[in-house]
């Protein structure tokens, strides 16, 4: 491991390695990423659904979205890595007529940056998605080009492109300080010794408000459990099965009850779905919470009958990285030279980390990122004037 650098990377995981790459394009090679787990994508990029939207309700995060699922479109023929990528939408369902009227400001919003958003009725929204149940819904959105990808794919891409540039990237390492020298950071200290840098990019994810400390700083990210489970009609059956086929959408459809946050797509042959959990209190524990599913069928029986005949096969926990906004911090800390952060996405990490990583690359180049970076500044709650993503799933 080297043991000085211009840049070092705190975390492995989709953002770390999209900024390593992104500075790696700037000519900033000179780079060493530290993941602390033996493999990239440990923490909440491993664990999260890989859904890719459009249909956020702030500009900035709409912009964000143009630009990631444009880079992923493009992903393998630039970066020679596969990431899965199928676009078959994201199916919104709102059964509240205070929704409606937000989500109808939103689609406004999004059909201005030149999405292509659609209005659904009940109606056309069962049409999109065999077996599913409109009972309430008052109306839908949809956009095609939303869809899922592979978070794995993506940030080995990057991380590969990354160190065939010249980055450094050590796992298995942990940070455990940061150096700060008359409010300019000087380096960090890990497992492995110490590295001297003038520039420390915090990319910690659920873990950035402890990197934050390190430094002396306050990075407001709070770490909340969210769950992810598998089903499938019966015992090594797949929905594909004659008995069981329409009983799910054949495609990959990713369809949001927007008032339970009940949500779920294909798998495979299986079914993946989940459901926020209000109950649920800050904390890094990953373990599954069993006594939960119930809650989580309860409400999507509701949208999809066919889960009161399945079974849940395996199930994972992992961690959002939550803001007071719902909006991530992405930008210099301005308590410490030399201090950057790119944290918070509030679970739309993966599918913003194209994106995320050029701008902060761009940052830390001295270049104009294009990019008006005022609601993900890392001061804003400070200064009180955060901005709220209100299609918070």
């Amino acid at each position: 491991m080297r043991h000085t650098a211009d840049v070092v990377i705190v975390g492995g995981g989709c953002m770390g390695a999209s900024a390593a790459y992104h500075l790696a394009r700037r000519g900033i090679t000179d780079v060493v990423l530290i993941e602390r787990e033996d493999q990239l994508g440990a923490g909440s990029t491993g664990r999260n659904a890989g859904g890719v939207r459009h249909q956020f309700s702030t500009e900035q995060n709409i912009r964000l979205s143009i630009e990631s699922i444009a880079a992923l479109e493009r992903f393998e023929a630039e970066i020679g890595a596969s990431v899965d990528l199928h676009q078959d939408g994201y199916l919104f369902l709102l059964s509240r007529e205070a929704d409606v009227e937000m989500f109808r400001a939103s689609v406004g919003l999004q059909r201005r940056l030149g999405v292509p958003v659609e209005w659904l009725t009940p109606g056309d929204a069962a049409g999109l998605a065999p077996g599913l149940s409109v009972g309430g819904v008052l109306a839908a959105t949809f956009c095609a080009k939303d869809g899922i990808a592979d978070p794995n794919g993506v940030t080995t891409g990057f991380a590969r492109a990354a160190r065939e540039a010249g980055a450094d990237i050590v796992r298995g390492c942990e940070v455990t300080g940061i150096d700060v020298v008359n409010g300019r950071v000087a380096g960090v200290r890990t497992t492995r010794g110490s590295i001297s840098a003038h520039i420390v990019v915090n990319a910690a994810g659920a873990w950035a408000g402890q990197v934050g400390r390190m430094a002396g700083l306050d990075v407001p990210v709070t770490p909340l459990r969210r769950h992810i489970f598998i089903a499938e009609p019966a015992a090594g059956a797949t929905w594909d099965d004659a008995p069981h086929r329409g009983k799910v959408p054949a495609t990959r459809i990713l369809v949001i009850d927007f008032a339970t946050s009940f949500y779920f797509h294909r798998e495979g042959g299986r079914l993946l779905f989940g459901m926020g959990d209000s109950a649920e209190q800050p904390g890094f524990d990953t373990t599954v919470r069993w006594d939960f599913l119930p809650d989580v069928i309860e409400a999507g029986i509701a949208r999809l009958p066919a889960l009161a005949d399945a079974a849940a096969s395996h199930a994972w926990a992992g961690l959002y990285e939550m803001t007071p906004d719902a909006m991530p911090i992405i930008g210099p800390a301005p308590a410490c030279d030399g201090f950057y952060v790119i944290a918070g996405f509030s679970g739309h990490g993966f599918q913003h980390s194209p994106a995320a990583g050029r701008v902060l690359a761009d940052l830390i180049a001295g270049r104009d990122p294009g990019f008006d970076l005022t609601p993900f500044a890392c001061d804003r709650f400070a200064a009180g004037t955060p901005a709220l993503e209100r299609h918070f799933v």
